[in-house]
């Protein structure tokens, strides 16, 4: 039996696919109830009037060739969100099974458990250590009713990286009965390779990516999960045909082009070159008490007087996450790196006396 096997959900691993109307571009269609004829202001290349391709073949080679996994271990789906909510459909049976997590993180994993009826097991980042995750409470969390284990690398908020060796030693001991998600919507602004290239030595690996952050497709919603081909079958049963809209596979087709791809690795490390200079303009303001290491496209920094702060963002024009109430990020607030011209006028706001 396989791995995917043996941890899905038996309905899951009983359910037959949604039967989608035959797809053959060759032909023309008379076979899906679509409208024959395209809106004037339809700029599509395919035409909105029809449906897309029910599981986008060219979307997720093109991203397998971008990650560099075969296209059998890749499915793509809307943003990160989608592979998570998948993942817990899949594998976690309501009253019984269980996920863990580290907070503070990415907020998708706890609300895709508690949707599903699973138990969230929450196993706190060390602050003193920098945000690692604890390595010997992580241990003691994996009960038997532990189906999967969520790892966001780098961190939402924190903005630190996993060791990877934690992550394969947590994968190794959870072989054949849980999986390991490991996150990288931010991993093109870290220093570390993706976990991608373990998937072969490691089935139990999930590694989750996204086009949101580092290629500036947020609103087109692209995402997708890494894993071995008995997982990605699985998850194939579960994601809805016609997921992914026409537009979008066009934008993404359009973005991963070799020029388009260029530009944004580019941009890639102008972000990574504001991170530092923001960064170093923060730590020395009278109303930073800390700006904690990042290697996302985001800071996490301690204040003083954290509503001072969100209030002299907000009269410079900006918007910053609050997180200063959460027990471990006291007095926190997360700052998305901008554009220079963005972050100069940010740092001007927050001097202001």
């Amino acid at each position: 039996m396989s791995l995917a096997a043996r941890l899905a959900r038996p309905e899951i691993l009983a359910l037959a696919p949604y039967a989608h109307a035959r797809w053959e571009p060759a032909l023309e269609r008379l076979h899906a109830n679509e409208n024959p004829w395209r809106d004037e202001l339809d700029r599509s290349a395919a035409g909105l009037n029809r449906y897309p391709e029910p599981h986008p073949a060219a979307v997720e080679a093109r991203l397998a060739a971008l990650y560099g996994v075969a296209p059998e271990c890749l499915i793509a789906g809307r943003g990160s969100d989608e592979a998570i909510d998948l993942l817990a459909r899949a594998f976690l049976v309501p009253g019984r099974d269980a996920a863990v997590i580290c907070p503070p993180t990415f907020g998708m994993y706890a609300v895709a458990t508690r949707i599903q009826g699973a138990r969230l097991i929450e196993v706190p980042l060390a602050r003193a250590a920098g945000y690692a995750p604890d390595a010997a409470a992580l241990e003691r969390a994996l009960d038997d009713a532990v189906k999967l284990v969520f790892l966001c690398t780098p961190n939402n908020p924190t903005g630190n990286e996993v060791e990877a060796a934690l992550i394969e030693r947590l994968a190794a001991r959870l072989a054949g009965r849980a999986l390991v998600v490991v996150d990288e919507a931010y991993a093109e602004f870290g220093a570390r390779p993706s976990l991608a290239a373990r998937i072969a030595d490691l089935p139990n690996l999930v590694v989750l990516r996204t086009l949101s952050k580092a290629y500036a497709l947020a609103g087109a919603r692209v995402g997708a999960a890494l894993a071995e081909p008995g997982i990605i079958e699985l998850l194939r049963r579960v994601i809805p045909p016609y997921s992914m809209p026409t537009p979008t596979s066009e934008a993404v087709l359009a973005a991963l082009a070799p020029a388009p791809l260029a530009r944004a690795r580019a941009r890639i490390e102008r972000l990574k070159a504001e991170r530092a200079r923001l960064a170093a303009a923060l730590a020395p303001l009278p109303l930073v008490r800390r700006v904690w290491p990042s290697a996302a496209n985001l800071l996490l920094v301690e204040w003083h007087d954290a509503p001072l702060a969100l209030a002299r963002a907000r009269a410079a024009g900006f918007l910053l996450r609050d997180f200063s109430r959460g027990p471990l990020t006291p007095a926190a607030l997360r700052i998305t790196v901008g554009a220079p011209e963005q972050n100069d006028r940010l740092l001007e706001g927050l001097a202001a006396p």
